[in-house]
């Protein structure tokens, strides 16, 4: 992992990953590229600076959002997606099971993390709330554990069904399950939510934790992290 310092890595042969340390998008994208053990080139927008809005990066994210990865001459984004187009390409370390079924069950249960409960917890959320709508940060972190409480509940059931698998949330490797979840438990430690209810998440969290592949990628590693 390298950093760049400008957009123009569309040609190189090392992918660009434009992201932010705390991004949880931008984290569980390192984490598959991690698992996948693809190298790539870090490219830091702050978003609390508002970075991510800056017109060069616009030209190449639209959205203004962070992850974003310029690989093979294109430009992708949303992690979930490029999650998928990293799955396609390349085979090794799978980050889905085999059997259809088994496929449809490991996207639904990350996304009750990517669709449930990150886009309505993320930054841009929690400073519409303070800055917009003048909320103080009691109600502000009363918001964001609740979303984070109530799809946990609902993970936590799930992932007690698929214990007898192995560690990890759907095995005996880790996954976009994984992926997903691990981010999510670090910004709830962030928030003090109480993760006593949630055993089984957990469990899978300290598996992953212990991997070289999620330890590389959390934010206190990236060179942006402050």
């Amino acid at each position: 992992m390298t950093t760049g310092s400008s957009i123009d890595h569309l040609n190189s042969a090392i992918p660009a990953l434009h992201g932010y340390y705390r991004s949880s998008a931008s984290y569980r994208l390192r984490i598959a590229l991690n698992l996948k053990g693809i190298a790539y080139r870090d490219v830091p927008h702050h978003l609390r600076l508002d970075e991510q809005r800056a017109p060069q990066y616009l030209a190449l994210n639209p959205q203004g959002m962070v992850p974003a990865l310029e690989i093979g001459g294109r430009v992708l984004t949303q992690s979930l997606a490029i999650c998928e187009y990293l799955e396609e390409t390349i085979p090794e370390s799978p980050l889905l099971p085999e059997a259809p079924t088994d496929r449809a069950k490991v996207r639904a249960m990350a996304q009750i993390i990517a669709c449930d409960i990150h886009p309505i917890d993320n930054l841009r959320v929690l400073q519409y709330l303070r800055k917009t709508l003048g909320q103080d940060q009691a109600a502000v972190t009363a918001w964001y554990n609740h979303w984070i409480a109530e799809g946990f509940t609902a993970l936590e059931a799930e992932l007690r069904q698929t214990a007898s698998r192995g560690p990890f949330c759907y095995g005996n490797a880790p996954g976009l399950i994984d992926l997903c979840l691990v981010p999510q438990v670090y910004n709830a430690g962030n928030f003090a939510l109480d993760l006593t209810p949630f055993g089984r998440i957990r469990e899978v969290n300290a598996a992953c934790v212990a991997l070289p592949a999620f330890e590389r990628a959390h934010p206190a590693n990236q060179p942006d992290a402050e």
